[in-house]
């Protein structure tokens, strides 16, 4: 368990800044990792409405001792395994901005 409030999830939704960055920081709360990242997304082929469509994604990164980071991807309708694979490329890319700064 990442130890993200159910309240949170309710009133945000599970694809929302909020939980991505409480899941981040609660992976570093509950393992020895000393760097997390996060996901929650919308990949489709369905699962979209109007506020949250297919392709919406948002990355948490968090790192101990320094701030959580957060990145928000609108990629539209591409395509589930293309959703996927840029979302786990641009985790990767946000996972490193904790130690170049360049997110």
């Amino acid at each position: 368990s990442l130890g993200v409030a159910s309240d949170l999830i309710e009133s945000k939704g599970a694809v929302s800044s909020q939980v991505a960055k409480a899941m981040a920081e609660g992976a570093l709360t509950h393992s020895q990792a000393q760097l997390s990242i996060a996901v929650t997304g919308v990949a489709g082929p369905g699962g979209g409405v109007a506020e949250k469509p297919i392709g919406l994604v948002h990355l948490a990164s968090a790192r101990v001792g320094g701030a959580t980071l957060h990145l928000e991807l609108n990629l539209l309708d591409i395509g589930r395994d293309k959703i996927r694979m840029k979302s786990m490329e641009e985790g990767l890319r946000l996972a490193c901005a904790h130690f170049y700064n360049d997110v």
